[in-house]
């Protein structure tokens, strides 16, 4: 019969065994690594997309799963392109498919390569459905999702926000970084901060998810009206939760109109910032950051912008 020795709690708090029980969760968070999706169009790749997954899975030993959205509705020619006199042309459909199959194959093969290069663990999937409900079902299985903020998976140029965009940030079931079509890298954070629960579980997600990060100079950045105070809401409790997450971190309370003042700030900074904001919602759920506000940030800053839910 096995014996269980039971340790008296007096023996988890000798200097030697705390040592050695920090020394059992750091190799713990070592080989825990979490899941980025980075979703592309291979018929329009992003490099920066790549680029950015890759920065984030390199400081924080993450997985990047490379999703390929290959909806079979969508193609890169146009059905007038196939006819002739006698209809649709079959030679012609099978030279454009051919030419679609091969500008994905080379996408795969560059997302690939750049993981290779950078050294970093990755897979690639070929999601060959809608592509909008391909993504929602592959972000229940992720930890964060990298997208690049014009991403339409259709013919067309579109307004930011894209259509896809705007239903993708509705309904996604992790927290999604969206990105800017030129890759610079990460070197400041900025979190946004209005004292609602939905601002707070952004930041909470962002020191979770991209511990990696941590080192970099750190902002919070908050907006009252002009005959208020510059104290940031809650302000006893909140410095107390960022010391423990980000120790350094700066604050600013900026006056004025929150999507306009917030907007002037951002577009001023001169390093490379991520920008990390609370709910994309149509509804109550902040003071000032709505949809409107994500929207206009999307529009008129060239930065990386991490939105969480709290739902």
């Amino acid at each position: 019969m096995t014996h269980i020795r039971m340790m008296p709690i007096s023996y988890f708090f000798e200097p030697y065994h705390c040592k050695m029980i920090l020394q059992q969760v750091c190799l713990y968070k070592h080989a825990v690594m979490k899941k980025i999706i980075a979703a592309f169009d291979g018929l329009k790749y992003s490099a920066a997309t790549a680029r950015y997954a890759i920065q984030l899975a390199s400081t924080d030993a993450a997985h990047i799963t490379g999703v390929f959205l290959e909806d079979i509705t969508y193609t890169s020619y146009k059905i007038y392109e196939l006819l002739n006199k006698d209809g649709v042309s079959e030679k012609k459909l099978n030279q454009y498919k051919e030419k679609d199959r091969l500008t994905r194959l080379k996408a795969t093969s560059s997302f690939e390569n750049a993981c290779q290069q950078a050294g970093v663990n990755y897979n690639s999937h070929h999601d060959k459905n809608i592509a909008l409900k391909e993504l929602l079902h592959e972000s229940i299985y992720a930890d964060l999702l990298v997208i690049d903020r014009k991403e339409t998976l259709t013919h067309y140029d579109e307004k930011i926000p894209t259509r896809f965009i705007r239903e993708l940030l509705a309904d996604v079931q992790c927290p999604v970084l969206l990105v800017p079509q030129v890759y610079k890298p990460v070197e400041k954070i900025i979190l946004l901060y209005d004292g609602e629960p939905s601002s707070i579980h952004a930041i909470k997600m962002f020191s979770y998810m991209l511990a990696g990060l941590q080192h970099l100079p750190a902002e919070i950045v908050t907006v009252k009206s002009q005959h208020k105070d510059l104290h940031v809401p809650d302000s006893k409790l909140m410095k107390e939760y960022i010391k423990r997450h980000f120790p350094k971190a700066a604050y600013t309370v900026l006056k004025g109109q929150p999507e306009q003042a917030i907007t002037d700030y951002l577009k001023n900074q001169q390093q490379q910032a991520v920008v990390v904001a609370g709910a994309y919602r149509r509804g109550n759920v902040s003071r000032w950051f709505r949809a409107s506000m994500a929207d206009t940030i999307m529009k008129e800053v060239q930065l990386p912008l991490f939105i969480a839910h709290n739902k």
